[in-house]
């Protein structure tokens, strides 16, 4: 039986979910709604779905179970409440909200009402990522030594000119780290475990926003790692994102995307050119596929038909908000924030 998917917010990521929804076996995406009667509309046609600009209307559609949240980042907790307490499945665009405290009242309404809750970070599902994990999970890199996630990217004004909520704390809840930054954390997180402290500093040294558009971090994890990060929309003309792990028997770079050096011992060596780099949101936030997209979604539906955890559940989509908090904290209070 097919599962009807309402997406919620109809901004240029609502195009990704759209393409990747498209292609799903089980599911079909049977509505969209917008705060806005014209954008709702607009989006209604390019999908060829029934569009809404009233939420309760929305909820309403008889065959839709699951809603997606694609609205401004400080604008997921109340359709996620709402779409919860009407009885439906919820996937929602990182970051989960813009804060903890937020963050977890959605968390607990799922709970609540015993309903899946799953965050998009579709980098996990990217097949050249599960070979890393993979290689960490077996042992092969040995005792973890140190994690370093780098989003050194740039972003011109037109990028915060194009909507209002970009970059400011209450739409964004900051800047380079929660809005760019926070896919790579994420991967870090799922690498290297647990963090118990981090120092951080960030700062807005180019674009007239409230957020920082620059930020670096040191990174205590629990097992003795230590680690940085480093996040930007300031660095022109943007780099690709880059994953490094070290362990006590080799190291693999993850670069754009792509695997672009594995060195473990016992194994041939290998790194390739940042030519062979596939595609990255360095300078152009829409330089992005769906298929990874398309492979959460999968990993979701499966979720709700065999009542059985997402891999990026609520808790999941938590660690990396709860880390980009601390970094926040640790550079306006100018000290070392413990995290456990």
């Amino acid at each position: 039986m097919s599962i009807g998917i309402g997406i919620i917010g109809t901004g240029a990521i609502a195009a990704k979910h759209a393409a990747a929804i498209k292609e799903l076996e089980d599911a079909e995406l049977v509505s969209v709604c917008s705060s806005s009667q014209e954008r709702a509309k607009a989006a209604g046609r390019t999908f060829g779905v029934e569009a809404y600009w009233d939420i309760d209307s929305f909820l309403g559609h008889p065959n839709m179970e699951l809603v997606c949240i694609c609205t401004a980042s400080g604008h997921h907790l109340e359709p996620a409440l709402q779409a919860i307490k009407a009885g439906k499945h919820v996937l929602i665009e990182k970051p989960l909200e813009i804060n903890l405290q937020r963050a977890d009242q959605i968390i607990n309404a799922a709970r609540e009402y015993k309903l899946k809750l799953g965050i998009i970070f579709q980098n996990r599902f990217n097949p050249e990522y599960i070979k890393l994990k993979k290689s960490i999970t077996e042992g092969k890199l040995g005792k973890l030594l140190m994690g370093n996630a780098y989003v050194n990217w740039f972003r011109d004004e037109a990028y915060y000119n194009s909507s209002p909520w970009k970059g400011t704390l209450k739409g964004d809840g900051g800047g380079a780290l929660i809005n760019q930054a926070i896919h790579t954390i994420d991967l870090l997180l799922d690498c290297m475990g647990e963090v118990t402290s981090v120092f951080g500093k960030s700062a807005t040294l180019l674009h007239e926003i409230e957020g920082e558009d620059t930020a670096t971090a040191l990174v205590n994890f629990h097992s003795g790692a230590l680690g940085t990060i480093t996040a930007s929309t300031s660095v022109y003309p943007g780099y690709p994102e880059r994953l490094e792990i070290f362990g006590s028997r080799g190291s693999v770079i993850l670069e754009g995307g792509k695997i672009s050096a594995w060195n473990i011992q016992g194994e041939p060596p290998f790194s390739i050119s940042l030519m062979d780099m596939v595609s990255s949101g360095a300078s152009d936030p829409m330089a992005i596929g769906h298929q990874w997209h398309l492979e959460q979604y999968r990993d979701f539906l499966n979720a709700i038909q065999k009542d059985v955890e997402p891999l990026v559940n609520g808790e999941e989509g938590r660690k990396s908000l709860k880390l980009i908090e601390g970094i926040y904290t640790s550079s306006r209070e100018g000290r070392v924030v413990l995290l456990r």
